[in-house]
Order: structure tokens, then C-alpha cells, then sequence
């Protein structure tokens, strides 16, 4: 199947879960059923057209982009942390109507500029000073900063993705592993001592129908609770009875609770193959790059989908503690939905490139 048309898929399927998901509390907290699809529907309509154009462009210019999209990210995770706190947390920069989280540009910009520094010293990647060194030092910046908004989730997605980038890069084996064997430790030394909420958080994964912590697992024990309902085949769609006000914001980071519940364990296994099928088939399409800037750049952006859908499905299971972790295409979230279309904008010109130099 194209990748187009699994990303097609994959988005108008999410839109179809998020309506689902979102009109009791739409109408509840905003009397119009309506209120979140229509906005969705927007970013999405604005997302294809963005991809489309994105596409047509030749993605060897990213090249010249790669150190001011880093600079800007960095610029962006600072001035996050002397905004106002929403929720106890600085995740969020406000612009009028629009509201993004920092964190999903440092994810591009990470992607980017490794693929930009691998390309140009892929021959070198066995010494020290150009295999780790650059990468430890642009990784740590960003996990320093989104320490400090806490954003774990974020921290988890880009140590992951640097992995595969710098094993995908050809870094050797013995600095890989003792690099991410450091780094995990010092993640898991942050998340343990350094914010209270998050050993809250890992005490109510262990145990989360413990009922001292009943507030602090409310969210997991609804969602474990809405996939248990769904079965084998699900309730039918729009029949959740736990996105009535059980389930907190369901169209967002536990929409895929309600996927469960309404679709059942059949549909839910469907949706899982179709990212499942885009993560293989952005990975092949990479793999045929005419470049190494191409190859590295395609899988980084197709390995973010896959990671994040491991992640999020792990969350709403309770397989890991709750992060804050969205589904492509799924949650509601007009500038995430439009940046990730416009990354796979990037991965449709890399494919479309290597087939016009096939052609040629």
C-alpha cells in the first residue's frame, strides 16, 4: 500500500475516533458537540495540503536548514520555561489562537540535524570526536531543558530516537551502548528524585487501583476499564460509555482507550497493522534514498510514528507509567497533527526523489 495512502487512512480514521472520542465532553464543556472535530478537521485539511506541497520539495535543502532548525529549537525550550505554567508544567507556548509544544519542533530538529551531521561524517562515525561526541552534546542540551518544563515523555522519545539514528548512523557498538546505558541512567535518576509527581506517577503504574492514590490514577484505571468493556469485537462505534465523563480529555493522550472500547481488540489490531504497515513501508522508502541524508532523514521521521504509538498504546495499557504521550493522527492536536503531516511530507519527497532518479 502507498505511503500516502496509509497516512490518508491512518487520518481520516483518527478523525472518525477523535469526534468519537470528544463530543460528551464537547458539549459538556463547550455545548457544541461539534467544537473539537471542527477545529481538527481544519488542522487536517491544512496538514494534507501542507504534505502534498511539502512532497514536491526537494528535501536536499534541508541541509542548509539543519543548524538554524536546531538553534531555533533550543531558542523555543527556553523561553518555554519563562512562560506561565499550565497544569504545574511549561510545555506550552500561546500565540493568540495557537498553542504548540516546543518539544515536537526539538523532535524534527534532532531528526534533522543528526541526519545532517551523520551524511557529511558517515566515513568518520568510528572515532570519538565524530561518532558521539556532537550527538551527546545537541542530545543533552535538549534533555537539560525538558527537565526543567518536566516533559519525560519527550526526554524518552528523543533519547530513542537519537539511538536509532546514531545505530542506524554506524557508530560502534561499545560507545552505543555505553552512551545510552549513561543516558538511561540519568533519565531514570531524573525521573526518580528530581519531581515528586513523577515517582507519584510510578507508584500509581504499580499499583493502580490502590485506593490512597485513587486521585492520582483516576485516568489509568478508566482506561484499563474502557478496554476491558470493548471485548473481543467492541461496544460499536460512538457506544463508550467511559468517554461520558469517566475518562479524562478522551480525545487526547487515552484516545486509544476508546479505540479499544468501541472497536474492540479486532479493530484495535487493525489500527496497529496500519502503523505498523507505514512504519515498513516509510523505513523501505528511505532505504531507496539516493543519499545517505535521505536514508537517515526518512527512517528518523518514520521511527517517530512508530515510537510514539509504542509508547502511547504502553501508556493506555499501563504497560508504562503515564507520560503524556499523543497517537499520531489520533489525538486532538491541530499544530502536532500539522507538523507531523508536513514530516511525512518530507519522507513522500525523499520516495518521490528516488523514484525520479530510478526514472532517470
Amino acid at each position: 500500500m502507498p505511503l500516502f495512502l496509509l497516512v490518508l487512512v491512518l487520518l481520516v480514521i483518527g478523525l472518525v475516533m477523535m469526534f468519537s472520542a470528544s463530543y460528551a465532553n464537547a458539549y459538556y464543556y463547550y455545548e457544541d458537540s461539534y467544537y473539537f472535530i471542527k477545529r481538527q478537521a481544519v488542522w487536517a485539511a491544512m496538514g494534507i495540503i501542507i504534505m502534498v506541497a511539502v512532497s514536491y520539495f526537494d528535501y536536499h535543502h534541508l541541509h542548509k536548514f539543519a543548524i538554524p532548525i536546531l538553534i531555533l529549537s533550543y531558542i523555543l525550550l527556553f523561553v518555554v520555561l519563562l512562560l506561565p505554567a499550565v497544569n504545574y508544567v511549561h510545555r506550552w507556548i500561546i500565540i493568540g489562537p495557537l498553542n504548540f509544544q516546543p518539544s515536537e519542533i526539538a523532535k524534527f530538529a534532532l531528526i534533522l540535524v543528526f541526519s545532517h551531521l551523520i551524511s557529511l561524517n558517515y566515513k568518520r562515525m568510528d572515532t570519538f570526536l565524530y561518532g558521539i561526541l556532537p550527538y551527546i552534546l545537541i542530545l543533552g542540551g535538549m534533555v537539560l531543558l525538558l527537565q526543567q518544563e518536566p516533559h519525560y515523555s519527550a526526554i524518552v522519545i528523543l533519547v530513542a530516537l537519537a539511538g536509532v539514528m546514531l545505530f542506524v548512523g554506524g557508530v560502534k557498538f561499545r560507545w552505543f551502548f555505553a552512551v545510552f546505558l549513561l543516558i538511561g541512567a540519568a533519565v531514570l535518576y531524573m525521573v526518580l528524585f528530581t519531581k515528586s509527581y513523577a515517582n507519584e506517577r510510578i507508584i500509581g503504574w504499580l499499583d493502580p487501583f490502590n485506593p490512597d492514590i485513587q486521585a492520582d490514577t483516576w485516568q489509568t484505571r478508566q482506561s484499563l476499564m474502557s478496554i476491558g468493556s470493548g471485548g473481543l469485537l467492541g461496544l460499536g462505534l460512538g457506544q463508550s460509555r467511559q468517554k461520558y465523563l469517566y475518562l479524562p480529555e478522551p480525545q487526547n493522550d487515552f484516545i486509544f482507550a476508546v479505540v479499544c472500547e468501541e472497536l474492540g481488540f479486532i479493530g484495535a489490531l487493525i489500527i496497529i497493522i496500519l502503523f505498523a504497515l507505514l512504519v515498513w513501508r516509510g523505513v523501505t522508502v528511505s532505504l531507496r534514498a539516493r543519499d545517505k541524508f535521505g536514508m537517515l532523514l526518512g527512517i528518523g521521521l518514520t521511527m517517530q510514528v512508530g515510537i510514539q504509538v509504542v509508547l502511547n498504546i504502553a501508556v493506555v495499557t499501563n504497560t508504562i507509567p503515564n507520560t503524556g504521550i499523543s497517537l499520531p493522527f489520533f489525538s486532538y492536536g491541530g499544530t502536532s497533527l500539522v507538523i507531523l503531516m508536513a514530516q511525512m511530507g518530507v519522507v513522500l519527497s525523499i520516495s518521490r526523489n528516488s523514484t525520479i532518479e530510478k526514472a532517470s
